[in-house]
């Protein structure tokens, strides 16, 4: 078996690397950008939107593990999200379909379900508010036409929660660094859930659906992925205060206040186009929206997690300590235009 792995050399792309070698599974990885570790395998600098560069890259192949998006919430437009997230797919499906190549597991997002009543489950109607969660359901019509094109096809659609781990410089990386410096501040009670999932239970979960199930997988699938129990935004950061052995603060800020206190860097956002980090936005999704989803149906098929919350924000916390907090921080927001690059390497090391 080999796979190509769109996205290898991102945050999750990373450690699905690393899983793929250690069953010693044969991989390709496109990318724009190359991975910082170096696999036996072949690595193709190219845009998924390339016709030419997923021709190459697919060649040898015989599945494709889809997580090249664009995903950030600052700093790309409209059109670059259905470019890539959609008509990168289309080109993909396209390639997939003239090389006999039958197997996709495709990344989404419950940001699909846009602001649906809670819970949350796979049998909630999509009504995605944010052009990255309609880019991405529009992603994955695209697979469901594929598939109902050839019933011999099988599409696994994986659809996350905010994912942290080890090597990401998101939210979590944000709110480590907030309370490593003391400059964070809870807002309000702290009470609303907010549903997450530690990377290397993520990729587990795929490997045990995509991989060891295979014969199970049919047609057009749909799995949400989050980790349980859920936990509050206070908890979480209480996790990170005990992991850097830290007392946790009994003290919150009133969310009018903190709202007051960030107007000014939504000014500054506005005049320079520059992310500052601090948004009146942001306050609002960490410290009131509740993000309850549910992964009942992953569970069913027998799948545990091998790591806890409490353990994965361990993990992250660790890493930041002894690397993380030293790292140039990555932001690979993709080109509005495609790059036509398609350089082709094989490590031998």
């Amino acid at each position: 078996m080999k796979v190509l792995i769109t996205g290898g050399a991102g945050f999750i792309g990373r450690f699905f690397c690393d899983a793929l070698d250690a069953r010693s599974i044969d991989f390709t990885i496109l990318d724009l950008h190359a991975p910082d570790d170096q696999y036996r395998n072949r690595f193709i600098q190219g845009d998924v939107r390339d016709p030419a560069a997923v021709e190459m890259a697919l060649e040898g192949c015989d599945a494709v593990l889809h997580l090249a998006a664009a995903h950030h919430d600052f700093g790309i437009e409209e059109s670059t999200y259905y470019s890539v997230n959609q008509h990168g797919t289309s080109v993909l499906a396209q390639a997939m379909a003239a090389g006999g190549i039958d197997r996709i597991c495709f990344f989404s997002t419950v940001a699909v379900y846009g602001d649906a009543a809670r819970p949350i489950d796979e049998s909630t109607p999509p009504e995605p508010v944010s052009f990255y969660g309609k880019s991405k359901l529009a992603g994955e019509v695209v697979l469901k036409e594929w598939v109902a094109a050839d019933q011999q096809r099988q599409s696994l659609i994986i659809r996350p929660t905010v994912v942290f781990g080890p090597g990401n410089f998101a939210n979590m990386y944000t709110l480590i660094r907030q309370v490593e410096r003391g400059r964070y501040l809870q807002v309000g009670p702290g009470t609303n859930i907010k549903s997450i999932c530690y990377v290397e239970n993520l990729v587990a979960a795929v490997v045990d659906l995509w991989l060891d199930r295979q014969d199970q997988r049919a047609g057009f699938e749909v799995f949400n992925y989050v980790d349980k129990p859920d936990l509050t935004s206070r908890e979480i950061s209480s996790s990170i205060y005990r992991h850097l052995g830290r007392k946790v603060p009994a003290l919150s800020v009133p969310f009018v206040a903190a709202r007051l206190l960030a107007l000014p860097f939504d000014l500054v956002t506005t005049a320079t186009g520059k992310d500052l980090g601090i948004s009146t936005a942001r306050i609002r999704k960490l410290a009131m929206d509740v993000t309850c989803f549910e992964a009942e149906k992953v569970r069913q098929t027998g799948f545990q997690a091998p790591v806890d919350l409490a353990e994965g924000i361990g993990r992250m916390v660790r890493w930041y300590q002894e690397t993380g907090k030293q790292a140039d921080r990555e932001c690979h927001i993709p080109p509005a235009e495609i790059k036509t690059v398609r350089q082709s390497t094989v490590s031998t090391s």
